[in-house]
């Protein structure tokens, strides 16, 4: 896929700052950034993380031209600063969580290293990628799993936020579980399988719901999917379809079902169907589908092979927004020393985790489900099998011993000095990795309404560092 160059997509701040740290001689300083999130949408228990192969192609595509060097001098910037950018590359490490992991509150979804002016200028772009593929993603896998299942379609191209967030949300969306996309670009450009039948047009542009129905099936013998509610799902469209059907007897058959009380309609027509001897014809439905409503009709037994969702997938419609930030946690002096840094605010779910630092997924030796995360600072031995204490810090802050269980990094590297250094999987890959990841979570966890809270636990010694720095806030 043709990727346009987005070097100049940034906050405007992250130029004049380049510039100040630049005339103040701070171009070589190194810093560390964290990269993470406060809260998971719609109070969830889970979220996944994607984003990260988008967030690689940008990086791999930094590069300003005169074009944009000329914009910034007519912005007063400073010729030395336009010639550091002229000759732009990019140094910084950068470790991060694989897409399609479970991800929680707190902890860093990326940590950078590097120059200050570099490491601050990819904050908005890693901000815009993370946001809005982790919200899709994350929503999608809710709908998916409320499915039991049964293959979810991600139908909601033309009421996403754009072309971008289309093909963007697509990808998160099959990331999160969806079966496909009808979105058609995205099979050829990503593998992801483009489906979809036919819209109300097609029936109403024939002089009959039968002749629509008919010619269609001609068509499309091998994948008859009829869309029956144009007219009257019950009186016609289904006798129509199942009329086609008798006399064409396409080898691959299925009804769609885009209006109307869903569970009172597909057990009707499910009978329907089987009683004219089409117990093999699919039933699909759409129209404005989230995980409640899908959860529920289930409940009712709602007769469903498959459901198509768009709207309230691709834009997240009950919270869209994921809220992930980029803060500073670190820098380091001219002797390579590691100096944390911490952000103070008034709102205790703002304060931040100072340090350069580690994320490990804790998962019970015994049921081999994770239980927690724990963060520690980086120079910390890696946790073993011994007694850990930690601090819970997800409900009332106390001590804990952890014991009984096996850690696993979170945080793999992606770039090393620049250099890209990490294997990108594929979407199936990734899928896979987000189904075993879940297949490892806890049922409680996955709950929509008041979900068990899962735990990220703080070394001692960074809540210790922690408690110290917020005691030592730097005087006027």
């Amino acid at each position: 896929m043709k990727r346009e160059n987005l070097t100049m997509l940034v906050d405007f701040y992250e130029m004049t700052m380049g510039n100040g740290y630049f005339m103040q001689g701070l171009e070589d300083k190194i810093a560390y950034f964290d990269m993470f999130f406060r809260k998971i949408p719609e109070n969830g228990g889970v979220a996944l993380a994607a984003g990260l192969e988008q967030f690689v192609d940008y990086i791999k595509d930094l590069k300003f031209t005169e074009d944009d060097l000329d914009f910034l001098r007519k912005k007063g910037f400073n010729e030395g600063f336009l010639d550091y950018l002229r000759n732009f590359k990019f140094k910084c490490d950068v470790w991060a969580i694989p897409e399609g992991t479970p991800i929680f509150p707190g902890e860093p979804v990326m940590t950078v290293r590097g120059p200050v002016i570099q490491a601050q200028f990819i904050e908005t772009m890693a901000l815009l990628i993370f946001n809005h593929q982790s919200l899709i993603a994350t929503k999608s896998s809710r709908i998916v799993r409320a499915a039991q299942g049964r293959p979810v379609m991600e139908f909601g191209s033309r009421r996403a936020h754009g072309a971008s967030a289309a093909i963007m949300g697509a990808r998160a969306a099959y990331i999160g579980g969806c079966a496909g996309t009808a979105c058609a670009n995205c099979e050829p450009d990503y593998g992801i399988p483009a489906l979809g039948t036919m819209a109300h047009s097609w029936v109403q542009l024939f002089d009959t719901e039968y002749e629509a129905f008919y010619k269609y099936a001609q068509i499309y013998p091998d994948n008859c999917v009829l869309l029956v509610d144009t007219y009257d799902t019950i009186k016609s469209g289904v006798p129509n379809a199942i009329r086609v059907f008798d006399e064409l007897k396409p080898t691959k058959k299925g009804i769609r079902i885009d209006s109307g009380d869903i569970t009172y309609l597909t057990k009707k027509v499910r009978k329907m169907l089987d009683d004219a001897g089409h117990p093999d014809c699919t039933i699909t439905i759409s129209n404005s589908l989230d995980e409640y409503l899908i959860k529920d009709i289930l409940l009712q037994g709602a007769c469903i092979d498959s459901f198509g969702v768009g709207e309230r997938l691709i834009t997240s419609r009950a919270e869209p927004v994921f809220g992930g930030v980029y803060k500073l946690c670190a820098t380091e002096d001219e002797k390579g020393n590691v100096i944390p840094k911490i952000k103070i605010s008034n709102n205790v779910e703002k304060v931040t985790n100072p340090g350069y630092k580690k994320v490990y997924r804790l998962y019970d030796k015994d049921s081999g489900y994770a239980f927690g995360d724990y963060l520690c600072l980086a120079d910390e031995p890696e946790p073993v099998e011994e007694d850990l204490k930690a601090v819970n810090t997800t409900a009332a802050q106390h001590y804990k011993n952890l014991y009984n269980y096996v850690a696993k990094p979170l945080q793999q590297q992606i770039f090393k000095g620049g250099e890209l250094v990490y294997q990108l999987p594929t979407l199936q890959q990734i899928r896979a990795h987000r189904e075993d990841c879940l297949a490892h979570t806890w049922e409680e966890c996955l709950r929509f309404e008041n979900p068990h809270i899962y735990n990220v636990y703080l070394s001692t010694k960074l809540w210790n560092l922690r408690n110290q720095m917020l005691g030592n806030v730097p005087k006027e």
